[in-house]
């Protein structure tokens, strides 16, 4: 992991990317594990020293194109590797305000999800671009239900229409084509639709009958907004609240103190693709 931070300066105002990264790289030959002759091994220092460079001389627009100028490095300077896998995570920093007035050099920590990319190129291919968003916290009070689920003897879960829906989410898609993409108008479309399938119409929300629909709901939101993806991946893991027993201090219960459960949870996961890309892949 090879954390650090750029700092942009244009005269009085600076911009900044935090990131952390990890490159993952695999050389033609495994003589060093065999044999013990390290000639060709690329040390974890070179590697470090070389996405120090690489942030200094080309700067960091987006983590998209960061790894990517990490990727086009390690392929087109080392013949011997064949295959690199870039993952990139960048803090969420947001440039402060005051009084509506956005500051030159402060930032505020906003944690509205952490936005990570995946690079993969082998030699002679083009790359294979992920971008995602991850650990993002998410949670409706109302509309939100779970019922008509199959039973058995083992089964003590009650059925419900009124629940808390809370969740924490990952999600990550894929790129069709790799020219001329906007990664940050992507990512601000893709963060935007998940709150707004997740959450509903802000004056009066959407009825939620389960986690799979919502997750299904989210995915054909980003699908339909955005052409240039050819799959979307999703995680929403599960958090549980229960209405606190409030009868044994002579209290009435409207489900208006909620206790968290921290485990078990339930997580659910769904990668959703265009049907041209399933017809390519047949």
């Amino acid at each position: 992991m090879i954390k650090l931070l750029r700092i942009r300066r244009d005269s009085k105002q600076h911009h900044i990317k935090e990131v952390e990264a990890c490159v993952h790289i695999r050389l033609d030959s495994v003589n060093e594990y065999v044999h013990g002759d390290n000639s060709a091994v690329i040390p974890t220092d070179t590697i470090k020293n070389i996405v120090i460079a690489l942030a200094k001389c080309n700067g960091i627009d987006t983590i998209e194109q960061f790894a990517l100028d990490i990727c086009n490095h390690f392929m087109s300077s080392f013949s011997h590797v064949v295959y690199i896998k870039t993952y990139i995570q960048e803090l969420p920093w947001r440039r402060l305000q005051q009084k509506g007035i956005p500051h030159v050099h402060s930032f505020i920590f906003v944690p509205e999800g952490i936005r990570f990319c995946e690079v993969e190129q082998s030699p002679n291919g083009r790359p294979v671009i992920f971008s995602g968003i991850k650990d993002l916290k998410l949670k409706k009070t109302g509309l939100s239900g779970f019922e008509g689920f199959h039973r058995d003897k083992y089964t003590t879960l009650p059925e419900t229409t009124d629940r808390v829906l809370s969740a924490e989410l990952f999600c990550k898609w894929c790129y069709d084509e790799c020219q001329d993409i906007d990664f940050d108008c992507i990512w601000d479309i893709v963060h935007q639709s998940v709150l707004e399938a997740f959450a509903g119409p802000p004056e009066c929300g959407e009825y939620s009958p389960s986690y799979q629909k919502t997750v299904n709901d989210i995915q054909m939101l980003i699908l339909a907004r955005v052409p240039q993806l050819k799959e979307v991946e999703i995680i929403l893991n599960n958090i549980h609240y229960y209405d606190s027993d409030l009868k044994k201090l002579g209290l009435s219960s409207e489900k208006e103190v909620m206790i968290p459960v921290e485990t078990p949870y339930g997580s659910c996961t769904c990668i959703l693709r265009r049907k041209k890309c399933l017809e390519e892949q047949a």
